[in-house]
């Protein structure tokens, strides 16, 4: 199982590939909330995603130990693809990707644009099963797009870095989609933040991550999640991945609501794109800080910000800036 010290060596594997992202904060989301929250803002990453830290990894890690593949595929309907594309590309590796035809038509332009080969298919189930299919021959290597150690070892940089920006935090929140990013930044925290606690949320259109974790044995959804985090809409969680989820203070569902009030909300405050699944940990954010006696200092990580033109006008059809951000929401 991946450790802090595989993270360590990603960090140094990836240091000249990706961004030291910056921490943001809003004064005024401060003051209505009443605790401390601070954004590690992967949105601002290359390809606009944390995702590219493990890809890249992945790759560094495989030339390292003199296994480079003459041919790279990945699975995706978010932002993995892109991040393959483009670490593939660094590396002059030639990849294809597999993408559901539902995949946001931004991250399908983004991922031909870093000069991958992109399959689209009728859907996730169906991209699962060519990937697998491809990776059969030789010189092919595949990358999930968070069951892997050294994926999930790349993930676990970003707070890393995000502890040594700001200290003595409390709590951290990371979006929850396959749980790599989740499952590094458990690893991460409890090795260089022992008190902190690691919290996850997932949309609840698309929640067999909780499922999994109340019934204890991995759930599949039964079909693709009518949901606007695409970052999250992975049908289930890993083996590997599960195992570190069980370690999660806890699991947090925002409904579709609040992933749009969320988004338009730090959009506004913080200046920057901010995805809808990255958005949505927000709502557990809230959720958990209304059960607080005491000010908190808070983690959150803004796992990416690329948005396609028509979920823009789904976020943005209804005005939620009229509606403060608190505690009594």
């Amino acid at each position: 199982m991946p450790t802090i010290e595989d993270i360590k060596k990603a960090r140094k594997r990836i240091d000249s590939f990706v961004h030291e992202t910056p921490i943001l904060t809003s004064s005024l989301l401060n003051e209505w909330l009443g605790h401390e929250i601070y954004f590690k803002a992967e949105c601002l990453q290359k390809i606009g995603a944390f995702k590219a830290r493990g890809a890249c990894n992945t790759l560094a890690w495989l030339i390292e130990n003199n296994e480079k593949p003459k041919h790279v595929i990945a699975n995706s309907s978010g932002n993995h693809s892109q991040a393959v594309a483009w670490a593939a590309r660094q590396f002059n590796i030639p990849a294809t990707i597999y993408m559901p035809v539902y995949a946001s038509k931004i991250k399908i332009q983004a991922t031909k644009s870093y000069g991958a080969h992109v399959e689209l298919c009728e859907n996730r189930n169906i991209a699962d099963e060519l990937v697998l299919e491809a990776f059969k021959e030789e010189g092919t290597y595949w990358i999930p797009p968070f069951n892997h150690h050294q994926v999930i070892a790349g993930q676990g940089t970003a707070i890393c870095e995000a502890l040594e920006q700001v200290t003595d935090i409390d709590a951290v929140f990371a979006p929850c989609g396959g749980g790599g990013l989740l499952s590094g930044t458990v690893i991460a925290t409890n090795a260089l933040s022992p008190k902190t606690k690691v919290f996850g949320v997932e949309p609840l259109n698309a929640n067999d991550a909780a499922e999994s974790l109340r019934t204890n044995q991995i759930q599949r959804l039964a079909s693709t999640p009518d949901t606007l985090a695409d970052g999250a809409m992975t049908m289930s969680v890993g083996d590997i991945t599960f195992e570190y989820l069980k370690t999660l203070d806890a699991m947090y569902e925002a409904e579709e609501s609040k992933l749009i009030y969320w988004t338009q909300w730090l959009t506004h405050l913080l200046k920057l794109h901010v995805e809808p699944t990255s958005a949505m940990a927000m709502e557990g954010v809230v959720q958990w800080l209304k059960n607080s006696t005491s000010k908190k200092r808070v983690m959150v990580i803004l796992s990416g910000g690329n948005i396609d033109h028509t979920n823009q006008l789904k976020i943005w059809n209804t005005n939620h800036l009229d509606s403060r951000p608190g505690l009594n929401l």
